[in-house]
């Protein structure tokens, strides 16, 4: 959208209509337009999709790109409704508009990546600075069966004391990995842009890693289906109602046993192309089964043995301005 303003107004606008949860106050809509309180733009679904057609993707760079994809990650919410964005972009006469744009940028030079497997070096982030440093986490076993003991205490106290309906104001637990392991990036700085809901940081260190092993790799929504598959945790009780938000399917849900993973894997790469063909969708498992790929940002892998090392090179120190993507670096 940045490449055009006109659509980036005809979205908002159309998105606001649209939105499920809309009630949003007049004030803010105005502060976000130029025109007057009493005669707001009236655009329309046709007149957007014309825009569409008309956008030349030839004026894409890296930096377009790069910006769409982290303000896609940044604005994902697995614990709630799709808003007016959302509910617009799965319109069938907007996502026919939209897919030969997709294919455009799929075969960009500059998006070849987002469908490779693990790199050997990564970036490990930690959120301070190079004042306050902390060590990579180690003993990955002790953290996976902290884990598996707490998600599956629970799904049994979920099961006694939350409600069944899944429409009840309810909230909990909602992503698919595990928590306390070490994560790496594969790209810095866009990695430190590619965060679900991010907080907003503005100090990072980043710290080089390698890992050797097995890396099992994410690259269709049927991997990550065959690995809920193979090492099925049952989820129900404790994801059911944000993830009946996100996806509106009631059904039973499962996500990896990622201490069972670990037995036989090192490592879980999730891809670019993976990410964004497949999280926050009720992914079917099997006939009464389904799971949610939800809260792992792309390009991520997830450690689950004890075999990556800080490499050699040195720490970074990245730092940005407040709501700006741009980070800047100096050496640690």
């Amino acid at each position: 959208m940045d490449l055009n303003p006109s659509i980036r107004s005809a979205v908002f606008w159309l998105a606001h209509k649209l939105d499920p949860g809309k009630g949003t106050s007049r004030v803010m809509l105005t502060a976000t337009s130029k025109e007057k309180p009493d005669q707001p733009p009236r655009p329309s679904i046709a007149n957007l999709i014309t825009k569409f057609n008309s956008l030349d993707m030839t004026r894409a760079g890296l930096g377009d790109i790069d910006r769409a994809l982290a303000q896609a990650v940044d604005t994902s919410r697995p614990w709630q409704e799709p808003d007016g964005e959302d509910v617009l972009a799965a319109l069938p006469e907007i996502k026919a508009a939209l897919a030969p744009i997709a294919q455009q940028v799929m075969m960009a030079s500059s998006t070849q990546w987002w469908s490779r497997s693990r790199q050997i070096e990564q970036w490990t982030i930690d959120w301070r600075p190079a004042k306050d440093p902390a060590p990579l986490p180690r003993q990955p076993s002790q953290a996976l069966g902290a884990w598996a003991r707490d998600t599956r205490a629970e799904e049994v106290r979920a099961e006694k004391e939350r409600p069944r309906n899944p429409h009840a104001n309810w909230s909990g637990t909602w992503w698919s990995f595990p928590q306390g392991t070490l994560q790496s990036v594969g790209r810095v700085p866009l990695g430190l842009n590619l965060f679900e809901d991010s907080f907003g940081w503005e100090h990072a260190t980043v710290i080089p890693v390698r890992g050797a092993g097995r890396t099992y790799e994410v690259h269709t929504e049927d991997d990550w289906v065959s690995l809920c598959r193979e090492y099925p945790l049952g989820v129900t009780a404790s994801r059911r109602h944000d993830w009946f938000r996100c996806t509106g399917h009631d059904g039973r849900w499962v996500i990896p046993d990622w201490e069972k993973v670990a037995e036989r894997w090192d490592a879980v790469h999730l891809t670019v192309l993976a990410y964004l063909s497949s999280a926050n969708r009720a992914l079917q498992v099997d006939a009464g089964t389904s799971t949610v790929l939800a809260g792992w940002n792309p390009d991520t892998t997830i450690w689950l043995t004890d075999v990556a090392r800080e490499w050699a090179g040195p720490r970074q120190q990245w730092q940005r301005s407040t709501y700006q993507q741009v980070w800047t670096t100096t050496l640690v």
